[in-house]
């Protein structure tokens, strides 16, 4: 900003070049000229031209002169550029305020509302799409969720769940995919217990599951930032807890547990063990033990599950992990929060490592919540509602020629 000494008014002087400077008095208030060759430019004052106080004699001989200076002092000449540049300027910033007035949700990047057909609910658990839930609940505009086979033709987006496709329940629209149509193959899921993908190829646009290079990424959970200055650890009575509904002998888990427990007690719940846990005494129960076997029931690149994120670090216990390379878990959760098997030699180490540690080792595994908190992610409104969020940076008109190969990679 430069303020001018013969009119006591602040111009903006950003692109003002200090040579053929003319001021310029219109109906309207006061004004700077700039001479740049054959065009000009007018700096207005502040308030839109408003003249807060008017210039002194002095100041008004000296712009006088200062016009005198021009090549052409045409007096309605100079009111019709004047009235021409105001008119251009006023525009322009009206145009500006415009397109600051709103402030948006998540920016989708594009100009209408997508509309995302839900094909058949997972595991045939239908849900009320009777108001805007991407709006109102996750505050994502312009997403609408429907499940009426009737949008098809309307769909932007068709979403297919696998475990319904694997079971030969579903099948796919007996209608043409309409042009720009992209249609979504959806698993949480491991590959181990994934079946019949050869029969989708060259069918699916994009995938989504909990694997990061998915097109949609959708995990199990996240670490969300939540400072803390205190950490609250729950009353432990117990050393290790495992929550198990499928056991089976071949499962490197299994093997795994059978030989730890020769080294020390493991506590076992779930069906597996006769013992299973309403919902609402799940985290209460593995709260209690210092540690919780977060064993994965297959390993694969990224598949981390609710073992992890619910049953162990929301329970506030120290997960033990069996899944993919501890690498893998570092990705989403701090080195320091979690002990991993492949840590160990034998289960003998690990099980005196667990038998062995102090109070302040023990501690030290919970030093993450006073940056983070959890986040689970178990609804799959809002797993469904995130596809507009992605959907502009989704490649359009890619198509997995075969699927197995990429999932299994």
């Amino acid at each position: 900003m430069h303020r001018d000494p013969t009119d006591n008014v602040l111009y903006n002087t950003t692109q003002i070049h200090p040579q053929r400077r003319f001021v310029l008095r219109t109906e309207g208030g006061w004004g700077l000229v700039e001479e740049t060759g054959l065009d000009s430019t007018l700096f207005m004052k502040q308030e839109f031209f408003q003249e807060p106080n008017p210039p002194s004699d002095s100041a008004v001989q000296v712009q006088c002169k200062l016009l005198l200076k021009m090549r052409t002092c045409s007096l309605p000449m100079l009111k019709a550029l004047a009235s021409a540049i105001i008119f251009a300027v006023i525009l322009w910033n009206l145009n500006f305020l415009g397109y600051q007035s709103e402030v948006p949700g998540p920016t989708l990047g594009h100009s209408k509302p997508l509309t995302v057909l839900i094909w058949h609910w997972p595991f045939h658990h239908t849900l009320n799409l009777s108001t805007d839930i991407c709006t109102d609940r996750y505050k994502i505009k312009g997403c609408q969720l429907t499940g009426d086979h009737r949008f098809f033709n309307q769909a932007d987006v068709v979403v297919f769940h696998h475990r319904e496709l694997q079971q030969g329940k579903v099948r796919l629209p007996t209608e043409r995919r309409p042009p720009g149509q992209n249609w979504v193959w959806v698993t949480l899921e491991s590959p181990t217990n994934t079946k019949a993908l050869t029969g989708w190829n060259q069918t699916f646009n994009w995938v989504m599951t909990y694997r990061q290079d998915s097109d949609i990424f959708m995990p199990y959970g996240e670490l969300v930032r939540h400072p803390s200055a205190s950490v609250d650890i729950p009353t432990k009575t117990g050393l290790v807890s495992w929550v198990i509904s499928n056991y089976h002998r071949t499962q490197k888990r299994v093997q795994v547990y059978r030989e730890l427990s020769r080294h020390l007690q493991v506590n076992v719940y779930g069906k597996a063990n006769k013992k299973p846990l309403c919902p609402d005494c799940l985290l209460p129960t593995t709260s209690r033990y210092k540690f919780y076997l977060a064993f994965e029931n297959s390993i694969h690149k990224d598949y981390i599950t609710e073992k992890l994120w619910r049953n162990a670090l929301l329970a506030s216990t120290v997960p033990v992990v069996l899944g993919p390379p501890r690498a893998n878990y570092e990705k989403f959760i701090p080195a320091d929060s979690f002990i991993h098997t492949d840590d160990f030699s034998s289960m003998k180490e690990l099980a005196s490592f667990l038998k062995t540690m102090n109070s302040s080792r023990y501690r030290a595994f919970f030093e993450w919540r006073k940056r983070y908190g959890v986040k689970l992610y178990t609804d799959w409104q809002e797993r469904f509602c995130t596809i507009c969020t992605r959907y502009p940076r989704l490649a359009q008109g890619q198509i997995y020629p075969d699927l197995a190969s990429w999932f299994s990679a």
